[in-house]
């Protein structure tokens, strides 16, 4: 199952009082704002773990200057999100443990990602029912590259 499905399929949960929903019509992108959102989830990811005490390990391992990472995990978020798959007509499928296999990812680089995620989620997606099913999914994604 594709990542993109699986997105689709966590999100189509609904309450009684829930105004919007994504859909295969109205995906997480198109809840979130599109491509101007998504952008500034990625950039403030990046912003924080720059600059973020609780991130210093994660901030380490990254080559800088951060432009070309946060073009890429923009291009990554908008496919993964539902909309366009910028990063998949660039690199190809994303294969995202094995990129990540060179590094040592461990539960505290995990931790320390999620930390920047979990508050770039919260001072960008406003609509608290995605916001809470984005960061479930990135969680598991997440858990997902650890490899040590």
């Amino acid at each position: 199952m594709s990542i993109k499905k699986l997105v689709q399929m966590i999100f189509n949960k609904t309450t009684v009082n829930s105004k919007q929903h994504p859909s295969p019509e109205q995906t997480p992108y198109i809840l979130m704002g599109g491509e101007d959102t998504v952008r500034r989830l990625a950039n403030r990811f990046y912003d924080i773990m720059a600059s973020a005490p609780e991130a210093k390990e994660l901030y380490a391992i990254h080559p800088l200057p951060l432009d070309n990472i946060r073009q890429k995990f923009f291009e990554f978020l908008s496919g993964w999100l539902g909309g366009p798959a910028l990063f998949e007509e660039k690199y190809g499928h994303p294969r995202l443990r094995a990129r990540h296999l060179p590094f040592t990812v461990n539960e505290q680089l995990r931790d320390q990602w999620m930390f920047c995620m979990n508050s770039a989620l919260d001072e960008v997606v406003e609509h608290k029912m995605l916001r809470e099913g984005i960061r479930q999914s990135i969680g598991q994604l997440a858990s997902h590259m650890i490899n040590c």
